[in-house]
């Protein structure tokens, strides 16, 4: 009899595979974030409908903690806000707080967001879940009955918002353990469960890590998928 971690480990590795082989024409964003020597800040990229704090976004304008972000249907934006950089898919609303130029606290209110964070604790919230953030890549899919978070590489804590007692600290290295966290379950041990790898690829984290100076750290270990 098959296992679902045989299953979703299986899934995994396919979809990965698929993704990076898909992704040999390298976006224009991708080869200049390559190419840049200087860290990049800011919206960077926007396509179709953005707004921040409300109003039209325009390229290049500057986003600081305190800050939202809002995308709408067809829409996307690429962003720096300090020592991480954010690419928020359509449909989607993210707020962010915290001081110095760090968002130390965000929550994604609806949709999708990739993000690559630097050294230090942030924490992102969504209906259900809460996200400690330990230096990490992450994944996220915010919906009002489960949450989706894939930890592409690094330490994240997660903790479901209605049963406190539901948490599982996660450590990856390439997308090894993605998870749903739900908003109901009958114990803390059906809160949180096993995903499949889904909507982000190895192209995009590269993109952003590059946009801070960084690069992930799955990218000349050897093991990293080729493209």
């Amino acid at each position: 009899m098959k296992h679902e971690g045989d299953f979703f480990e299986r899934t995994r590795r396919e979809w990965l595979k698929r993704a990076l082989l898909g992704g040999a024409a390298m976006p224009l964003l991708l080869r200049d974030a390559l190419a840049a020597t200087a860290r990049a800040s800011g919206l960077l990229e926007v396509k179709g409908e953005v707004l921040i704090n409300g109003r039209p976004a325009k390229l290049r304008a500057a986003l600081k903690p305190g800050d939202s972000v809002a995308t709408a249907a067809g829409s996307s934006a690429v962003f720096v806000i300090g020592k991480d950089a954010f690419l928020l898919r359509e449909k989607s609303e993210l707020l962010t707080s915290g001081g110095q130029a760090l968002a130390g606290t965000l929550r994604l209110v609806t949709g999708k967001l990739l993000s690559v964070f630097g050294r230090g604790s942030r924490r992102i919230a969504t209906s259900t879940a809460t996200i400690g953030i330990r230096g990490t890549g992450i994944y996220i899919e915010a919906e009002a009955e489960r949450s989706y978070v894939c930890t592409c590489y690094g330490v994240v804590d997660l903790q479901a918002s209605n049963m406190p007692e539901a948490r599982e600290t996660v450590r990856t290295t390439h997308h090894d353990a993605p998870r749903y966290i739900y908003a109901q379950g009958e114990s803390p041990i059906k809160m949180i469960g096993q995903a499949p790898v889904v909507n982000h690829t190895d192209v995009e984290l590269v993109m952003l890590e590059a946009l801070v100076g960084r690069k992930p750290p799955f990218v000349g270990s050897g093991s990293e998928y080729k493209y």
